[in-house]
Formats: C-alpha cells, structure tokens, sequence
C-alpha cells in the first residue's frame, strides 16, 4: 500500500528571522546627521587661511558626513553663496544681524533638500527687543537665533531647530540670552522635539551654559555629549584658531536637545580635520547623529 508522502513544511532559521527583523527596522530607522559649524567669517587678514583657501574644504564636511543639518555661526552672505554653489543638495534659512536682510553676519541653518523639509521659519535678536535688529545688554554686537520647524521627507517626523551665536564679550548679554532663548523655545516648540546648536562663546562651567542645562527648570536643555550612546569622538575644545588641535578650556560649541525622549543621540563627536595641517575653520566642528523616535 502506498503511503502519501509528507509535505515538507518550509524550515525558517531564527538567525534569519532576526537578521530580516533587524534590517526591517533599520530601513525605516529616521536619523539626522546634525552639525554645528562656526565657519569664520571672511576676514582677509587671515593670511593662508582666509576663506578662499579653505571654502572647498569646509563644504567638502558636510559632504563628507552626510550632514543633514548644519547650524553654521558667523557667515556672511558671499560665504553663504559660495557655499550653495558647491552644495548643490542644500538651502539655507537665515537672516543678517545687522538689518534682519543680508547686511552682517548669519547664523543660517543649512539643510539637506531631499530629506528635509522646512514648514516654518524665523529669527529673532537676542535682546529686550527680539523682534527687531537690535544690540542686546552689554553685548558689543548684534546676537540673532536662526529658528525652522521641519519635517524629515522619510518618516514625517518633526522638530524645531534653534541657531544661535553668543556675544564674545558681554557676560550680562550672554546670561540673558540664555534665558530669553529658553522662554522663546518653551513659546514656540512645546512639547516637540527641540535641537539647538550654537557657540555659545561659554564653557560648561559658565553661566550660559549653566542656565540652559539647570534640570530645576523645567524647560532645560541637554548636551547631546552626555547622551550619546558610543563614546565622545575627536577632542574636547572646540576652537583651534588655526593653530592646534586642542587648547584647553575653549569647549564653547554644542548641540543641545529638549524633550530628547523623543530622541537617541547615537554618536557624537568634534570633527578636528585637516588639509596639509590647514583647518577648515578656526572652530572644530561638532556632529551629533540622531535617531528620532
């Protein structure tokens, strides 16, 4: 008598359901590559390392990391024009400091066109007249925050994204800066996610910094350093002045986040690149990869 042969059931090996599972959840993983950058504004008694010299290699870093993101301090509008033309791929928000149009420097956000998409734009001047060009408290200079809601084209997540530069002289101007950016974030953003980059002219023991990360208030900010899940890459200060790669105490660029339970920091680190020993920037660059939840 002939028995019915038995169909074999298809045999999946758990590895291969795991591996499926893992590149399932990658590919729809939502990262941002986030960098602040003080660019050096074009100052021609900056020798071998005026901004000619070293334009090429700057934008070639944002290339280079993918950068999705990039709050840039100190950029004057032919910078920002040359960097457009070799960056194709990105635009740029921002306003001059000097009359709210194209006159002085920005602290303009960069930001990649094919993944992200600005919904709501602005800025505001740090000082007791934020809507307005205006000098805020002892502070030598105009002080602008560079603001965007945006919405990643892959995954439609959004976030706000705050840039600012400090004043490099006026401690009371520093101080209040912090507190006038903290309220103008808790107005705007609420609840949602919140980047903030800058320099902040400002070491973590100071003020400024102090201010804008005090856990008592409820509206704090957070180092994405100290949140980052591989450990810090590259050095610890941030300002070179073209001259060495580490000098001690000058740890005054950061990326800060709010509300960063809707956030992993997956990496983070101070780009110290050169060419022929030359740096891009008087400033170090710092790059912090976001996952958003």
């Amino acid at each position: 008598m002939n028995r019915p042969k038995k169909i074999r059931k298809p045999f999946l090996c758990t590895s291969v359901i795991v591996l499926t599972m893992m590149a399932s959840t990658h590919s729809f993983a939502q990262t941002l590559q986030v960098m602040s950058f003080n660019i050096r504004y074009d100052n021609p008694q900056d020798g071998e390392n005026r901004w000619d010299n070293r334009k090429k290699n700057l934008a070639s870093m944002l290339r280079f990391y993918e950068v999705d993101l990039c709050g840039m301090q100190e950029a004057l509008i032919h910078q920002i024009r040359d960097l457009k033309a070799a960056l194709p791929e990105y635009e740029y928000i921002g306003k001059g400091r000097d009359d709210g149009r194209e006159a002085g420097e920005f602290s303009p956000i960069f930001y990649r066109k094919d993944r992200i998409r600005v919904l709501e734009s602005g800025t505001f001047w740090l000082s007791p007249s934020p809507d307005t060009p205006s000098r805020g408290w002892d502070a030598m200079l105009p002080r602008v925050v560079t603001w965007a809601k945006i919405k990643t084209i892959k995954g439609n997540k959004t976030a706000y994204v705050f840039n600012t530069h400090y004043d490099h002289m006026g401690e009371i101007a520093r101080r209040e800066s912090s507190n006038l950016l903290l309220r103008k974030i808790a107005e705007m953003a609420g609840k949602s996610r919140v980047v903030v980059t800058g320099d902040f002219n400002a070491i973590p023991s100071q003020d400024p910094i102090r201010i804008l990360l005090d856990t008592s208030n409820p509206g704090h900010l957070t180092d994405t350093e100290s949140l980052t899940r591989q450990e810090h890459f590259g050095p610890y200060s941030t300002f070179n002045g073209f001259e060495a790669m580490e000098q001690e105490g000058r740890h005054i660029d950061y990326i800060f986040l709010k509300n960063f339970k809707k956030m992993q920091v997956l990496r983070h680190g101070t780009l110290s690149n050169t060419w022929s020993g030359r740096f891009a920037s008087d400033h170090h660059a710092v790059l912090a990869e976001l996952s958003l939840k």
